[in-house]
């Protein structure tokens, strides 16, 4: 019996194209999305920020916005242009602060969300399970019980500094006896470590009224009251940590393949989760360190942003951080609106759409059976 499809490729006319080879459906469709994703990304990230620079409690037109960036202000009496000075004025000491830090803290946080959920293996996994919110917190405390700190500028080195020996505690006890943290008792480590801390932190705050102004205030989570001083402390560590977040997405792929798998292909596992925690603690020390703790951001974007990547770390890192400066910036500019004249703090609102995305996503992935 003649093969019919061998003949007629055997025979089909000199120079003509040969038929493509299948494609496998879900590559391309995968494909598609991430390109998708970014350029959306890109566009949202681009609205949102001319949006943070027009909107709060005096509204500005985008032709006032830009004018306002590039005017040089005067505080002194009867300016030339005094519209134009006082927009100036609203925008390049108050907007663009604020707008910088939602940007860089929130793609900081969700970077942080998603590389301790690959480290972990655990999708409800939160950067403030490592305890490194809470030892931002117990410092903020302890500086302004100690030292009476209370500007965001004067305590915001010892956030830092408590975030970092926080999370140097959990990884050191999640490694004793064995040398090699696993995600289970990185995660019992920071249970621990987080209840011991908050526990501290409520006994030293309801035992000094200044000490509790200060924790309410920096445990709401906000963007707004900092300067660039804030930024300029925080920026240079946040970036570093994004360097090594980025490098540590290939580890966390092959780490997910278990710890066999990983070591038989050659990855030194202390390594790669040492690198993996230090990033994490550098990038939400510092921006807990600068905008108080601000929860559910970590959680939320890694899950929003595999839809469009899978479960590729070396996709999936990079958009998150676009995510998490998006998702922040778009709550700080919600809280400008829905409580004229006052506001909303960042944190608030981020707690009240990450709630409902928490327990939305326990049910659906029947992550908790009882």
């Amino acid at each position: 019996m003649t093969d019919v499809t061998a003949t007629s490729t055997e025979e089909a006319a000199p120079g003509a194209t040969p038929p493509a080879r299948p494609e496998s459906t879900s590559g391309a469709a995968r494909r598609r999305r991430r390109t998708v994703g970014l350029a959306v990304l890109i566009v949202l990230l681009v609205v949102t920020v001319i949006a943070s620079l027009a909107i709060g409690s005096r509204s500005l037109a985008p032709s006032d916005v830009w004018a306002g960036l590039w005017h040089r202000y005067t505080t002194g009496p009867n300016p030339a242009d005094a519209e134009l000075n006082q927009a100036a004025i609203i925008i390049q000491t108050l907007r663009v602060p604020r707008t910088l830090l939602a940007l860089i803290a929130g793609a900081a946080l969700a970077l942080a969300g998603s590389l301790i959920q690959g480290h972990t293996r655990n999708p409800i996994a939160d950067p403030g399970i490592l305890g490194i919110t809470q030892g931002a917190a117990f410092a903020v405390v302890c500086a302004t019980f100690l030292g009476g700190l209370t500007a965001p500028i004067q305590y915001v080195w010892f956030a830092f500094a408590g975030a970092a020996i926080a999370a140097v505690v959990v990884f050191g006890l999640s490694s004793m006896g064995r040398g090699v943290s696993s995600p289970l008792t990185l995660v019992l480590a920071g249970t621990g470590v987080s209840v011991f801390l908050s526990s501290m932190t409520s006994a030293i705050a309801l035992s000094d009224n200044a000490s509790l102004d200060t924790l309410r205030f920096w445990n709401a989570g906000a963007v707004v009251g900092r300067g660039y001083d804030v930024i300029g402390v925080v920026a240079l560590p946040i970036l570093l940590g994004v360097i090594l977040a980025l490098a540590n997405g290939p580890a966390v792929n092959l780490l997910n393949m278990g710890d066999d798998v990983a070591k038989g292909l050659g990855l030194n596992i202390n390594l790669a989760r040492t690198v993996g925690v230090v990033a994490v603690t550098i990038l939400v020390g510092a921006a807990t360190a600068a905008c108080g703790s601000i929860a559910f951001l970590g959680l939320m974007v890694p899950h929003i942003v595999r839809y469009f990547t899978g479960p590729d770390y070396r996709w999936l890192l990079p958009y998150s951080a676009l995510m998490g400066a998006w998702l922040l910036l778009a709550a700080d500019i919600v809280g400008r609106v829905v409580a004229r004249p006052g506001e909303l703090e960042v944190g608030i609102v981020v707690a009240m759409v990450g709630a409902p995305f928490f327990v939305g996503l326990v049910w659906w992935r029947k992550a908790v059976r009882v």
